[in-house]
């Protein structure tokens, strides 16, 4: 004799339901989409006449040319909007009864979380480097060009924005949101390593095969990382220098040293 599902198991099976439609809906509203996009300019690098190492990606580029004040407001307009995923990850939290605070994404350790984020962008920052110039010189890689603001009084503010930005989505979003996500959704932890990890590589596609398998294996490690600490909030420190100093650094370097590829 079976017996009918009761009252509590169709409850459950909504809500993950929802919980799987609500995740899904977040990455097509930021990072997912930005993989699906990855994924098609790398399609189009690939097919090219020139070669990966002949053609370049620009991370964060002028957007109003020889008009600075109309190119400032596009790049505040920019970075606020990249950041609106993240205020629906807040939201979302807060509508479970919960905030960021959950997944580690708050000032409470500001100064541990400093330190180690510093820590390891300093490890991860120079290895990913080493592998960058190796992908390239190997040709599976794109030129990558971090900016080509103009020289300008807002250039290195609005730099140091970005790599803020960058670092704020990506660490909330694919690392804590995410993995809180799957866990709840009943994935096993390597699975939400994996998805999380391979998410993180997708979007950083279009700078060629080297941009891809960095990027995983730094979403391994992160992922590794938020285990141990339960927190995102250094993770998000270390993104957020690695990507300063890449692009400060080339905007002071670019042009005057012979190791770095313009």
């Amino acid at each position: 004799m079976t017996t009918s599902p009761t009252v509590s198991d169709d409850r459950e099976s909504l809500s993950r339901r929802l919980l799987g439609q609500e995740t899904l809906l977040v990455l097509a509203l930021s990072l997912g989409a930005s993989g699906v996009s990855a994924i098609i300019s790398f399609i189009g690098s690939l097919t090219a006449k020139k070669s990966l190492s002949a053609q370049t990606a620009t991370l964060v580029g002028s957007m109003a040319p020889g008009r600075p004040w109309l190119d400032l407001a596009w790049q505040v307009f920019d970075i606020a909007t990249a950041l609106v995923p993240v205020a629906l990850v807040a939201h979302l939290l807060l509508r479970e009864g919960t905030s960021l605070r959950v997944i580690g994404f708050d000032l409470t350790q500001r100064w541990r979380d400093l330190g180690r984020g510093a820590l390891v962008a300093a490890v991860i920052g120079g290895s990913g480097l080493g592998l960058y110039l190796a992908a390239r010189a190997a040709g599976f890689n794109l030129t990558v060009v971090p900016t080509t603001l103009p020289d300008v009084w807002w250039r290195v503010p609005i730099l140091v924005l970005s790599a803020a930005q960058n670092a704020v989505v990506e660490e909330v979003i694919v690392l804590g949101y995410l993995l809180r996500r799957l866990e709840g959704l009943g994935w096993s932890w390597p699975g939400a390593v994996a998805a999380s990890s391979l998410l993180r590589g997708s979007y950083h596609l279009y700078q060629g095969v080297g941009g891809f398998f960095g990027n995983l294996v730094m979403g391994l490690i992160f992922c590794w990382l938020y285990r141990r600490w339960r927190r995102a909030a250094p993770l998000a420190v270390a993104h957020g220098l690695i990507d300063t100093v890449a692009f400060v650094g080339y905007a002071l370097l670019a042009g005057h040293v012979s190791w770095l590829p313009t």
